[in-house]
């Protein structure tokens, strides 16, 4: 099987799947022969990740591409929609959020900053509202937890107890609606 090799300072090895390229991260020093064992013992999964991928590359095509006013009218939509619910969720949560920003971004479907400037993603509008709210809260969160730590994930458990299977949600639809917009 034919892979992308990157050596780099890490302790295990890794293999991802990315448009069709298998590209497997390995330690220093690991040798060749543990590498390609490595490899080997993940085929099944290798080929189960490169047909998913087929699979999201046929129902991306499948979709329109979003057009500069449908993604204008989603950024409008979401300024409406998101400023009310963080509005709401931080009061029941006792925190404080500096700016809300909307954004059609590539790989984020939400950011807290430091400054406690809350983003998010116009593209969350095409997804049911519950998916919405919690990453509105996962983002509030941040402001107690600036991490993914055990304490923060207690948070969101805590204002959004279905978290996880929202999640899934998102990482099982969400590049398709991002691949809407960026294609590759």
């Amino acid at each position: 099987m034919d892979f992308t090799l990157i050596r780099a300072k890490r302790k295990t090895l890794c293999i991802q799947v990315k448009n069709g390229e298998v590209i497997v991260k390995a330690p220093l020093r690991a040798s060749k022969k543990s590498i390609l064992a490595f490899v080997d013992s993940h085929k099944d999964w290798i080929e189960k990740q490169k047909k998913k991928e087929e699979e999201e590359q046929k129902a991306a095509a499948a979709l329109p591409a979003l057009t500069q006013e449908e993604l204008s009218a989603l950024t409008t939509a979401a300024k409406e929609y998101f400023p009310p619910v963080v509005r709401r969720y931080a009061a029941l949560m006792n925190e404080e959020y500096g700016k809300i920003t909307i954004r059609c971004q590539k790989s984020r479907w939400g950011s807290c900053s430091t400054k406690k400037n809350l983003s998010f993603n116009c593209l969350l509008m095409l997804t049911p509202e519950e998916v919405r709210e919690s990453v509105a809260v996962h983002e509030l969160c941040h402001l107690k937890e600036m991490n993914h730590s055990r304490r923060f994930y207690e948070e969101v458990y805590r204002f959004c107890p279905e978290y996880d299977r929202l999640n899934r949600w998102l990482k099982e639809n969400g590049p398709l609606l991002i691949k809407r917009v960026y294609p590759q």
